[in-house]
């Protein structure tokens, strides 16, 4: 075989002050859900989440919405097409007030990037996980 492709284990690695804003956010939207976009890098299926971002700007610990969100309490989307173009745009991370932390089917369809993080109430350091696009669990940590 001339191509061998690498099967990387993903693992997400989140820094400390981008998980407080997160937070922060979510307690702010709760009862609706909340979402946002998360900026980094990745290499060799290591996603490092270094800052969100808000209409195309990197924000260190703001708050970072993306252009035409709509939320509810059981519902959190954007438009993608609005997005502007940015190669370090990563996924998004949004909220389940419910208690859940398991991607819905909707979730999956909208999947957007390399990872989606999901916080569940009561919006704690223990209440974020990472998934991929099939709903996989990816291993998460705190930096």
């Amino acid at each position: 075989m001339l191509f061998k492709k690498k099967k990387f284990e993903r693992k997400v690695l989140l820094q400390k002050e981008v998980l407080d804003s997160i937070l922060t956010f979510c307690q702010m939207k709760h009862p609706n859900e909340g979402i946002l976009i998360l900026k980094g890098k990745s290499k060799n299926g290591e996603i490092t989440i270094d800052g969100l971002a808000i209409n195309g700007e990197i924000t260190i610990d703001g708050l970072a919405i993306p252009p035409f969100s709509e939320t509810g309490p059981t519902f959190a989307g954007f438009p993608h097409s609005f997005l502007p173009f940015d190669n370090s745009y990563i996924g998004i991370v949004h909220s389940h007030p419910s208690g859940s932390a398991e991607p819905s089917v909707t979730d999956l369809h909208n999947f957007f990037g390399l990872i989606s993080l999901i916080v569940k109430s009561p919006y704690d350091d223990d209440s974020i996980f990472a998934w991929d696009s099939s709903g996989n669990t990816v291993p998460l940590s705190i930096i």
